[in-house]
């Protein structure tokens, strides 16, 4: 997919969402930051296409979403979104905030099993 430019209010909402972490996005953005986890690098609130994404790794075209109970509410949002990923070439992996936040060993080494690092 190209890179193209962002829109002002995308790149404006991704720069808030930075910001205003969760407690398990934070987490797990410690954990993947600054190519911790084996050296892939990962960027957070990315923008790819019209939507954001949690955190990326452009490098093997991975996205990785952390969800809450809200995204129970938001299925066809979330699913037009991964949709529209995968058509492009990306694969999406989603953790519950829960998984995160107790279990973020095991988080860690599914991500790295998908990018064939395990």
């Amino acid at each position: 997919m190209p890179h193209s430019k962002v829109p002002p209010h995308l790149r404006r909402n991704a720069r808030r969402m930075r910001s205003a972490m969760t407690e398990a996005e934070l987490k797990l953005w410690n954990e993947l930051r600054a190519h911790r986890l084996m050296g892939l690098g990962f960027r957070r609130q990315m923008p790819i296409g019209g939507f954001i994404v949690y955190f990326a790794c452009p490098q093997h075209k991975l996205v990785v979403e952390v969800d809450g109970s809200q995204h129970a509410e938001n299925q066809t949002y979330d699913q037009a979104r991964a949709t529209y990923l995968v058509k492009h070439g990306w694969h999406v992996v989603r953790f519950w905030n829960d998984d995160v936040l107790n279990d973020i060993d095991n988080v860690c080494a599914h991500i790295l099993r998908l990018v064939g690092r395990a």
